[in-house]
């Protein structure tokens, strides 16, 4: 009981987030050897409007895992040999150091990259790079429509989306609001897994006999029809399509341009180190 009621206590005071007065020392709430947890270490663990028998709860939580970590902690310095601590005290050391040079380079490419891509660079470096960009599947460009059967327009629709004329494509759209599912714009990429997805009636097996290039077709089920027409497609393990790719190209080349700036960024700051006598190697 008298446990429960100081972590009830403990609880409200996390809840709080009160500093006390001025000049006061810091209150414990546990001790582990010569380590202490304090009241202000609790601050800002038990989310608002969290129940008291909630807060308690997440309270110990809290303490219970402080004390274990301490506890495992002077275990292993006991326990781990010499070599063992010196080992990952040197790779605390080297990860101090990596967290705060990327950090800080970071934040030095990020203020100094240019991130605008023209189309020429993007075109240049997919003609010179194309044979790196190979399909990972297969790749899909159609349009089509589902509606149901019995739709009274079916003729119309049927013929405009036959036609693939522009302004029959506009009126198509127009009258979307009629069909069950539908995509017109036949120039965008899609993966096979969302044409399985929208044309549930394609399946692995019967594939090659609904998608091929320049194929057109209609395709009846128990409630509705299908309008498909496929303009092109590439298999696993071609030259993917520039349209396809443009994004990742895009950022291939910022990513170029941040390692080059990483390298100068690096050659600057040795050589101005060398200049102003910061550096330097004895022979």
């Amino acid at each position: 009981m008298i446990k429960q009621g100081l972590l009830s206590l403990v609880a409200l005071a996390a809840l709080s987030c009160s500093d006390g007065g001025a000049g006061q020392k810091p209150q414990a709430v546990a001790r582990v050897g010569d380590a202490y947890l304090y009241k202000d270490d609790l601050k800002g663990i038990v989310p608002p409007g969290t129940s008291k028998e909630d807060s308690i709860a997440i309270v110990k939580s809290y303490i219970d895992r402080w004390a274990s970590q301490k506890l495992l902690y002077s275990g292993a310095q006991v326990n781990l040999s010499k070599e063992k601590q010196s080992e990952y005290d040197e790779l605390v050391r080297q990860y101090k150091v990596d967290l705060y040079t990327k950090a800080y380079i970071e934040d030095l490419v990020k203020s100094n990259v240019d991130t605008v891509v023209t189309q020429d660079e993007v075109v240049k470096y997919y003609n010179a790079n194309k044979d790196n960009f190979r399909t990972t599947g297969t790749l899909v460009r159609l349009r089509y429509i589902r509606m149901d059967k019995e739709h009274p327009k079916f003729a119309v629709v049927r013929s405009k989306f036959g036609s693939g004329n522009k302004k029959d494509l506009k009126a198509l759209n127009d009258m979307a609001i009629q069909f069950k599912s539908y995509a017109f714009n036949d120039t965008t990429w899609v993966e096979m897994n969302q044409v399985y997805s929208k044309l549930p009636f394609i399946t692995p097996d019967n594939r090659d006999k609904y998608i091929s290039s320049g194929v057109s077709y209609q395709y009846p089920d128990s409630t509705d029809v299908y309008l498909v027409k496929v303009s092109r497609v590439i298999d696993k393990n071609q030259v993917a399509p520039f349209e396809y790719i443009r994004p990742t190209l895009e950022q291939l080349i910022i990513n170029n341009r941040k390692l080059e700036l990483i390298k100068k960024f690096e050659k600057d700051i040795t050589d101005d180190a060398i200049k102003d006598k910061k550096y330097e190697v004895y022979k």
